[in-house]
């Protein structure tokens, strides 16, 4: 759908430079989606690996993050490891409802409610991410924490836009529950893509 260079704005590897990759097409159905415009696959045209690779090569950064929509709506396996063999670390992010496939460095798994994720996906995500729409969603993040290893990261991200009422929400569970950390989408605060 689009790729661009920017600051990676959400989750453990916030604030770091990336070259963000985000995939057309999405079967997952979030109503509170930001980018709805991916989900329809065949409105978006191919792009060559290599050309996405040489473009990417034009910046400094040395992060690409595969996103979507749902990209592992994809096999994943000849883009990543292209990437890495020119020197890049793969980061996913994903709902984790289609098979993993590609080579990664980071996956950050942010399941939803509307589809759930594959055991394979909750065993192999180094980062858990939970997005905050109502406050049913805490006690749903705790069951998906449940389902990780225990290496997995676990942040818990107030839905944009209902941030103003659910982070004081977040920022009360995170002190009862001290294994939780909170994610905020600066990328929105610092006004970049």
């Amino acid at each position: 759908m689009e790729h661009f260079y920017t600051i990676q704005g959400e989750g453990v590897h916030q604030g770091k430079a990336a070259y963000f990759i985000r995939l057309g097409g999405c079967d997952v159905g979030c109503t509170w989606c930001d980018v709805k415009e991916s989900w329809d696959a065949e409105q978006h045209p191919k792009k060559n690996i290599a050309d996405l690779l040489q473009e990417a090569n034009q910046f400094p950064g040395r992060l690409v993050v595969i996103t979507g929509g749902e990209p592992l709506m994809h096999d994943l396996s000849e883009l990543t490891q292209e990437f890495q063999q020119a020197g890049f670390r793969t980061h996913i992010e994903t709902s984790g409802a289609h098979p993993l496939s590609g080579f990664w460095d980071w996956i950050c798994l942010s399941p939803k409610k509307f589809k759930l994720p594959l055991d394979d996906c909750y065993q192999k995500a180094h980062e858990l991410k939970i997005i905050v729409f109502n406050k049913h969603d805490l006690i749903w993040a705790q069951e998906q924490a449940a389902k990780v290893n225990d290496n997995c990261t676990l942040l818990l991200q107030p839905e944009w836009s209902k941030e103003q009422k659910m982070l004081p929400l977040i920022i009360n569970f995170v002190k009862e529950n001290p294994k939780w950390r909170i994610s905020l989408q600066t990328h929105k605060y610092i006004n970049v893509p």
